[in-house]
């Protein structure tokens, strides 16, 4: 892996854009009716004003999540949707254009990168939207908005996953399915950083990857079952659950007695709970949880090296639904991110 030097949290004075007042209105990717990507439109929509406490940013790029496309369809967040068309999203990276007050410590022209209050406010696939500060953070300067834009909901998964949930430690036994996605290649390094022994799954493409991420072991789920050769773990990191196959109900028999079990993505396993109460393992599911002081601290590893981004493919917002298609075929490698805007 590349290892980067540290550099401080402010920002240089080439990295402050020099900001103008924004029109009236923006484009915003927006659905009518949930349904396949080709539901999603780029629409016309005015721009947010802030209040209080939150920024206006305008969005150089945002990430394309699994949430968003499972929100998009109907299932996700879509029941929170009030039916007027609101952009979908929640990674970005941006520059600020409001602040809330002078002495605010982001101000106008700073570059950022967070998570937008979406389904509360507008999302980030659009020109501008308003975020909470506490959502957001510095845009780590070694990292374009391309790159950022592709961390804060993965990384503060992983990170809630491994650090705050999980607790990793030296010699701790983890097992991370889906190692490669864009919370899995987080979770990876995150894990092994803070001193356990990651096993992780993934296909025969990306087995040389995990082991460079910090995995001490890769498997082809493909062609291997995990359970015949993984030995006991303290905790599973379960990025897939029982969807596609059984692979939930295998991770419970690699548990030792009292491990944990994490069920991440929404609907993949209804079951879980009672499965593993009734083989003597703990379990709990996961929500991320936006916190601008934790994406400093991710930011401060992606500058030194020690954590890093990985962009699969970039598409211009205007082709949304292109990179929904590529995210529902599976097999992506890091993150899928909209191109918005010139930096």
């Amino acid at each position: 892996m590349r290892f980067r030097p540290l550099r401080s949290a402010a920002p240089t004075a080439s990295e402050v854009v020099e900001v103008t007042a924004p029109p009236a209105d923006m484009r915003g990717v927006v659905y009518d009716a949930p349904g396949d990507a080709e539901a999603l439109r780029v629409a016309r929509l005015p721009v947010p004003k802030p209040a209080l406490s939150e920024l206006l940013v305008r969005v150089v790029a945002a990430g394309v999540n699994p949430i968003d496309a499972k929100t998009r369809a109907g299932r996700g967040l879509n029941g929170l949707l009030d039916g007027d068309p609101t952009p979908l999203g929640f990674d970005f990276s941006g520059v600020v254009v409001a602040s809330p007050f002078e002495a605010h410590p982001l101000q106008p022209g700073d570059p950022v990168f967070g998570m937008a209050a979406f389904p509360r406010t507008g999302g980030s696939y659009a020109d501008y939207l308003v975020v909470p500060t506490l959502s957001v953070a510095r845009k780590p300067a070694s990292l374009s908005h391309v790159e950022a834009a592709g961390v804060p909901v993965a990384a503060l998964t992983a990170w809630g996953l491994v650090v705050e949930t999980a607790h990793a430690h030296e010699g701790q036994r983890v097992l991370i399915h889906a190692g490669s996605g864009g919370v899995g290649h987080f979770a990876v390094q995150l894990a092994a950083y803070f001193g356990a022994h990651v096993t992780a799954t993934g296909s025969e493409r990306n087995l040389g990857w995990l082991r460079e991420l910090g995995a001490s072991v890769a498997i082809d789920y493909t062609t291997t079952r995990f359970e015949e050769v993984v030995g006991e773990v303290d905790v599973v990191i379960d990025l897939v659950g029982n969807v596609h196959g059984d692979t939930g109900t295998r991770s419970l028999t690699v548990l030792r007695p009292g491990g944990l079990y994490v069920m991440v993505p929404t609907g993949a396993w209804d079951g879980y709970a009672d499965a593993a109460a009734a083989a003597g393992v703990r379990a709990t599911s996961y929500k991320t949880i936006p916190d601008g002081a934790v994406l400093a601290t991710l930011g401060r590893l992606l500058d030194s090296g020690a954590v890093q981004v990985y962009i699969d493919r970039v598409f211009d917002l205007a082709d949304a639904a292109g990179a929904h298609r590529e995210l529902e075929r599976g097999h992506t490698r890091g993150k899928i991110v909209l191109s918005v805007a010139d930096a």
